[in-house]
């Protein structure tokens, strides 16, 4: 799976720059100082002192920007001054203050979402008596509820995102908690909805978060930093099941109930953080000097206003029908959803699978471990190798297929089980690192690849919802594949995930081809079906700069 300058909302409390205006340097009225010297004798003041000239019309690139000398001098574009260096330490800020910490908001959401699984084989289902098809209505009321709620994605346009953040977390440690206390699958099942709702309005709309302080060059690496702590946590969640169930099996409470409280818990605490530590712009981020915020938003296209409260730009439901209208958006969101049966099943299932090979409880729950470590590598390598070359459908591509293959495999293995009596449990498990690590990297590169060829704040945005209202339907079949009857080979459930995975990279292959005709038309000059002048002011040279000649947008593949 732009900035967030004009997104609604208060600042953050560690925030410094809100109440900017514009004032002459002299004594003189407003009007004669325009009339004078409109340009050069303004000073931006601010509660931080006061900067000059971080606009200049007088720079020896100006003759670049085709400028129209019949335009009043005070309302020509001016051209934003800041230096390469600047760009790269606020980055490295970014990188260091507020990836980790959306990325540990995620494992933890992640950890809350599939540890039912840990749970499932630590005594769940034997203490609330459910079968086998009342579990798989434990995993697919999260995902229904997951699904009605997606739309919350645009509330990061509508609410300050320390405050809606915060609730989100903390909504979800409460029920994740909660779980604990479950003496009935119908009390259970209520609370999985309920946690589907607060885990919607947050992770669908975290790289759209992140679209908003990153370019799109820059995009698929931090989404990949995000992504990541999905297998992170899904290992941790093993090795900490494994310590949970051995030290608390003679204890006083059952072992799945002190999984689900411990696992739950923490998310609570963070949420206290999460309130002094979320910006909810680049222009508002505490941990950049004063400068920086500046420069945040202007290498983000929102220097041309200054933020305060007064300078809100309407929510432009115009660029959410064009996105609604581009066939683009639904191959993306079909990509999606094909990967999702893959993604959402096999961290549920894994330690069930593996316990029907062979291993004991405690063992399978130690090898669910190791092959989402090997998928926390491989999704960091490939996000960043994406952004090194800026694309995105050749990486994309080589995991859908790489999975693909380990599913049929591990099928194929099952069906034959006979003839390989004693290899075929060792196939199966060394074939679940392949199939893991690449749907998990293929889903970070849809999440990016589908906000890339977006400009408008609102089109990212509504790109993003469409991707997971279409895309998280996936699980509702993913969470069903894996039945006890199929046991202990579940070559069926093996062979969907199988078929779908290789869909995901036809899909990927007829999307390069369109975006390719796309670049091709518009490098000729033959027609431009991208969008407004306007959009593409934005994305080339920021908002209020005109487009350099010869600059022309490009569609990422």
């Amino acid at each position: 799976m732009a900035s967030l300058g004009s997104l609604a909302g208060a600042e953050s409390s560690g925030s410094s720059a809100s109440d900017e205006q514009y004032t002459p340097v002299s004594g003189r009225s407003v009007d004669e100082h325009l009339n004078r010297n409109p340009v050069g004798s303004l000073r931006v003041k601010t509660d931080f002192g006061t900067v000059g000239d971080q606009f200049s019309e007088d720079d020896g690139d100006v003759d670049e920007y085709n400028y129209n000398e019949g335009q009043p001098k005070f309302s020509r574009p001016r051209v934003p001054k800041y230096t390469p260096v600047e760009e790269q330490q606020i980055v490295k800020k970014l990188d260091r203050r507020l990836v980790p910490f959306l990325a540990l908001l995620y494992l933890l959401s992640f950890l809350d979402r599939s540890n039912i699984g840990n749970a499932k084989i630590a005594g769940l289902t034997e203490d609330l008596n459910l079968s086998s098809s009342q579990y798989e209505w434990l995993l697919t009321a999260f995902y229904i509820t997951y699904i009605l709620f997606e739309w919350m994605t645009l509330l990061y346009r509508v609410f300050p995102p320390h405050i809606y953040i915060s609730i989100c977390v903390c909504g979800w440690g409460l029920v994740a908690s909660f779980q604990s206390l479950a003496t009935t699958f119908g009390m259970m099942v209520f609370l999985r909805a309920v946690l589907g709702i607060t885990e919607a309005a947050f992770g669908p709309g975290v790289p759209f978060y992140l679209s908003l302080f990153y370019k799109r060059e820059e995009l698929a690496f931090r989404t990949g930093l995000f992504v990541s702590a999905a297998p992170l946590a899904s290992s941790f969640a093993s090795s900490l099941a494994w310590l949970i169930v051995k030290s608390s099996s003679d204890g006083p409470i059952a072992p799945w109930r002190t999984l689900f409280l411990v696992e739950g818990f923490p998310s609570i605490i963070v949420a206290v953080f999460a309130w002094f530590m979320i910006p909810d712009s680049p222009g508002t981020a505490a941990f950049l000097e004063p400068r920086q915020r500046m420069v945040a938003q202007l290498r983000m296209g929102d220097g041309s206003k200054p933020e305060y409260p007064g300078n809100r730009r309407r929510f432009n439901w115009s660029e959410v029908g064009k996105t609604l209208a581009d066939p683009k958006s639904y191959i993306t969101a079909f990509m999606f959803f094909s990967c999702n049966v893959a993604f959402s099943s096999m961290p549920v299932f894994l330690p069930t699978i593996l316990q029907d090979m062979g291993y004991t409880p405690t063992n399978s729950q130690a090898l669910s471990a190791p092959p989402y470590l090997l998928a926390f590598i491989s999704v960091l390598l490939t996000s960043y190798l994406s952004d090194r070359s800026r694309s995105r459908s050749p990486y994309l591509i080589f995991h859908a297929l790489l999975s693909s293959t380990a599913y049929t495999t591990i099928a194929l293995a099952g069906h034959y089980h006979a003839s390989l009596p004693t290899l075929h449990t060792l196939i199966r498990y060394i074939c679940i690192y392949p199939a893991t690590a690449g749907f998990f990297s293929t889903i970070t590169l849809i999440i990016t690849w589908s906000m890339d060829n977006r400009v408008a704040k609102e089109g990212k945005g509504a790109s993003v919802a469409i991707l997971n209202i279409i895309g998280q339907c996936g699980p509702l079949l993913g969470t069903r594949l894996y039945p006890e009857d199929d046991g202990p080979w579940y070559v069926s459930g093996m062979a969907v995930c199988a078929g779908f995975m290789a869909l995901v990279a036809v899909l990927a292959a007829v999307l390069r081809g369109i975006l390719q005709r796309a670049n091709a038309r518009r490098s000729s000059g033959d027609g431009d079906d991208y969008g407004s002048e306007r959009e593409r002011e934005v994305l080339i040279v920021g908002e209020g700069v005109v487009e350099r000649p010869g600059e022309r947008f490009t569609y990422i593949i």
